[in-house]
């Protein structure tokens, strides 16, 4: 079942560690198949090492069961799926505790945009939710957790495809994307944007007021807007 998203899923999985980005079995990526109503995800506690695409896991999109018996499903399953509910624009999503994006979650401080790097990828401040409370943490935890991602861009007005990234404070970072490799893309930017606003910050100091309005539009339209000139041209 799904053979081909299962594949997708396995290999957007194996770029975490390859990027840099996992360690030990920390994280998960999932992909979804809207018309079929399924998402793929990675079974929870297996190591990178030994992942197969026949290991990926089946839930379904509307009730959140597992396809078939097999592996557990990772313990975020139910972020990714209130995710998958509330932005349309993601069809695969990543999950990391990369260091220097879960510092600044940590911190519960957002990730300013501070330069082109950040503006190729991330349309303004990479946003930091909210502390969930103690009633969100005791029932429905990761559920609560994709809600309050959902409800930090609701309130702030965030488009969920200009930014494809957000900190959960206290916790770490989650990525999305068109599919599992984009969303597993995005996290790895996402973490090189952190490292590289860390090192900003240390050396300028809390007062840096950022990339100026017109150089952040200009990298970010010139490879995601209408008239974007970045890249080669997809062969018709």
């Amino acid at each position: 079942m799904l053979k081909k998203l299962r594949q997708k899923v396995c290999e957007a999985n194996l770029a975490l560690p390859a990027y840099g980005l996992v360690m030990f079995t920390w994280g998960n990526v999932s992909g979804a198949d809207y018309k079929r109503r399924y998402m793929v995800i990675k079974p929870s506690g297996v190591s990178y090492g030994k992942l197969t695409p026949e290991l990926m896991c089946v839930i379904s999109l509307e009730d959140g069961t597992a396809a078939a018996e097999g592996q557990n499903p990772s313990t975020d399953t139910q972020t990714h799926l209130e995710l998958y509910r509330r932005f349309a624009c993601a069809g695969g999503i990543a999950h990391t505790h990369s260091a220097y994006a879960t510092a600044f979650a940590q911190a519960n401080m957002g990730i300013p945009c501070l330069g082109t790097t950040h503006a190729d990828y991330f349309y303004g401040e990479i946003p930091c939710t909210r502390a969930l409370r103690p009633d969100e943490i005791a029932e429905d935890y990761e559920l609560n957790t994709g809600r309050v991602i959902a409800e930090t861009f609701e309130r702030r007005s965030i488009d969920p495809s200009a930014v494809p990234g957000v900190l959960v404070g206290g916790h770490g970072p989650f990525a999305w994307g068109k599919n599992a490799a984009e969303a597993a893309a995005n996290a790895a930017y996402l973490e090189e944007t952190a490292r590289l606003a860390y090192f900003t910050k240390t050396l300028a100091g809390a007062g840096l007021p950022g990339v100026s309005q017109e150089l952040m539009d200009k990298h970010y339209y010139r490879k995601h807007g209408a008239d974007a000139y970045y890249g080669q041209k997809e062969k018709e």
